[in-house]
C-alpha cells in the first residue's frame, strides 16, 4: 500500500476554500484535512505544493479524439496528453469518428482502444442514428455517459431528423441524451442564399448568420419540449445565443432537471468581431456569435441556468482549417487550454474559482452521475489538477501539446498554469512531463 501526503495546498472543493492538504493511498483520497498535516501521516511521503491552488480534476463532457479513423487530426493518446496538461482528468468522448459508433460492439472496442493508449479516464457516447434504436436500447447504462444525436448534421453527418426515431429515443431511453441543436434546414436554406452571392468564397463573417441563432432556438426549444413531454434528461452541448436561455431553468437542481446545459469555452471567449483576425481558426458549430450572446452565456453560467463548462475539443489539421469557407472546417483544439481560460476569467474578476471548480468538476460528476469523481472527497478517486495562479506563459507552438499543432489561443498569455495533473493517485503530469506508463480508466455511473 503506498501513501502519499499532499499538503500545504490552497484546496478549492465544494463552495469552500483552505489551506490543506489531500492523502492519497493507491488510487483513492484517503484524507482531506486543514492546516498541517494529521500526526497519523506524518511519516508517509510528503510533497510540500506551497501555496499552489488544488482542484479536483476537469471533467470535460464534449471532446472529438478523433480515434478511430480520423487520427491524422489527432489520437486517443496525443488528446490525452493534451487534456491532462491542461488539469482535464476525464473526458466523454463523441460518436462521430470511423466507424461512426453507432452500435454497441463499436462502443466496446473504443473503449478497449482507449484503456490502452489514454492517460486520462474516459468514457464514449453511443451516437443515434434514424434507424438503430434497437441498438441504444440495448446500452450498458452504468458504463455509458450518454446517448448523443445531432439534430443538425456536423462533422461526420449524423444528422437524425425523423420526427418518429426522435420520439422513440426522447420516450425510451433514460440516461443522458446529448445533443447538438441547429435547424438543418433552416441552415441549408441560409448557406444556398450566400453560396448564391459569393460561391464557396463566403467571408467568414457570415458563418453566424448562416449557422444561426433563430436556427439554434428552433433545434434546441424541439429538444426541450422533448424532454419535458417524455420525462427525458436532454443534456444540450455548445449552446451559443442569448436566445436559448429562455429554455433553462436555474430554480431546481442539477439531478432534477429535464433540460440541463453546457457552454463552451471558445463561446464565453471569442466573438463575431474575432473572425476579422481569427478567420477559420475560430470557425465551430454551432457558429461564435455577437458579444450580447456571449455577455448572455457567462451571466447564465454565473446564475445556473447553463450547468456544464467544456470544450467541444475538435482537433483539425492547418490544412483542413485554411482555403474557402465552404472548405474549411469547423472546430478547434481546445483541452490543454479550457481551465487556464477559465481561470483568466476568474484574474478578470469575472468568476470566481469555487464557480470554475463547480462548473468543470462537480457538475458534470452530477449531471452524468460520474462514480466517486469530480470532488475531493474521502473515497473518490484521486483525479486532482494542481495550478500555480502567479505563472504567466504565453500560447505557442513551441508549448502545444496538441497532434494538430496548433491553438486558436495562440499569442494569448495567460496568468496560471498547470503545473501537476494526477489521474486515479498516479502523478501523470509533472512541469511538462507526462508519466506516459500510466492509463486512466473507463468511467461508470452510478445509474
Amino acid at each position: 500500500m503506498s501513501t502519499t501526503v499532499l499538503y500545504n495546498a490552497q484546496i478549492v472543493n465544494e463552495q469552500k476554500s483552505f489551506v490543506g492538504g489531500i492523502v492519497i493511498t493507491n488510487q483513492l483520497i484517503e484524507s482531506v484535512f486543514e492546516g498541517a498535516i494529521p500526526a497519523q501521516y506524518s511519516q508517509n511521503t510528503s510533497v510540500d505544493l506551497k501555496g499552489k491552488l488544488l482542484i479536483p480534476g476537469v471533467i470535460d463532457d464534449q471532446v472529438h479524439f478523433r480515434e478511430p479513423g480520423l487520427t491524422h487530426k489527432g489520437d486517443l493518446y496525443t488528446e490525452s496528453r493534451a487534456a491532462v496538461a491542461g488539469g482535464i482528468t476525464s473526458f466523454m468522448d463523441m460518436p462521430n469518428v470511423k466507424p461512426q459508433t453507432v452500435t454497441c460492439e463499436l462502443l466496446h472496442e473504443r473503449n478497449i482502444l482507449a484503456a490502452t493508449k489514454s492517460l486520462a479516464n474516459f468514457s464514449f457516447y453511443l451516437g443515434a442514428t434514424n434507424d438503430n434504436l434497437d441498438e441504444l436500447l440495448k446500452i450498458d447504462q452504468k458504463n455509458t455517459c450518454g446517448v448523443k444525436i445531432f439534430m443538425g448534421s456536423s462533422t461526420g453527418n449524423m444528422l437524425v431528423d425523423n420526427t418518429e426515431t426522435l420520439q422513440g429515443i426522447f420516450q425510451n431511453i433514460k440516461i443522458p441524451i446529448a445533443v447538438h441543436c441547429e435547424d438543418e434546414p433552416m441552415v441549408q436554406a441560409n448557406l444556398a442564399h450566400y453560396k448564391a452571392q459569393f460561391g464557396d468564397n463566403i467571408p467568414l463573417a457570415f458563418h453566424p448568420v448562416i449557422r444561426s441563432a433563430e436556427a439554434c432556438y428552433r433545434s434546441s426549444s424541439k429538444a426541450a419540449e422533448l424532454a419535458h413531454k417524455y420525462n427525458a434528461h436532454v443534456h444540450i452541448l455548445h449552446l451559443s445565443t442569448a436566445k436559448e436561455m429562455s429554455l433553462l431553468d436555474n430554480t431546481i437542481p442539477v439531478k432534477e432537471k429535464h433540460v440541463t446545459a453546457e457552454v463552451c469555452v471558445h463561446h464565453l471567449w471569442f466573438d463575431d468581431r474575432d473572425y476579422a483576425t481569427k478567420g477559420a481558426f475560430i470557425k465551430w458549430n454551432p457558429a461564435i456569435k455577437a458579444e450580447t450572446d456571449k455577455h448572455a452565456l457567462f451571466e447564465a453560467l454565473l446564475n445556473n441556468k447553463i450547468d456544464v463548462v467544456a470544450t467541444d475539443h475538435a482537433p483539425h489539421t492547418i490544412e483542413e482549417k485554411t482555403g474557402v469557407y465552404t472548405a474549411a472546417m469547423s472546430g478547434g483544439p481546445l483541452v490543454q487550454h479550457s481551465l487556464l481560460a477559465m481561470l483568466e476569467f476568474y484574474h478578470q474578476g469575472k468568476i470566481t474559482i469555487e464557480k470554475i471548480v463547480e462548473k468543470m468538476c462537480h457538475t458534470p460528476a452530477d449531471l452524468f452521475n460520474v462514480s466517486k469523481r469530480g470532488y475531493l472527497k474521502p473515497g473518490y478517486f484521486a483525479d486532482i489538477a494542481i495550478i500555480d495562479l502567479n505563472a504567466s506563459e504565453i500560447v505557442s507552438k513551441q508549448n502545444i501539446v496538441y497532434k494538430c499543432g496548433w491553438s486558436p489561443f495562440e499569442g494569448q498569455c495567460f496568468h496560471a498554469k498547470v503545473e501537476q495533473c494526477y489521474v486515479n493517485g498516479n502523478l501523470v503530469y509533472d512541469k511538462g512531463i507526462f508519466n506516459e506508463q500510466i492509463k486512466g480508466q473507463q468511467l461508470t455511473f452510478e445509474r
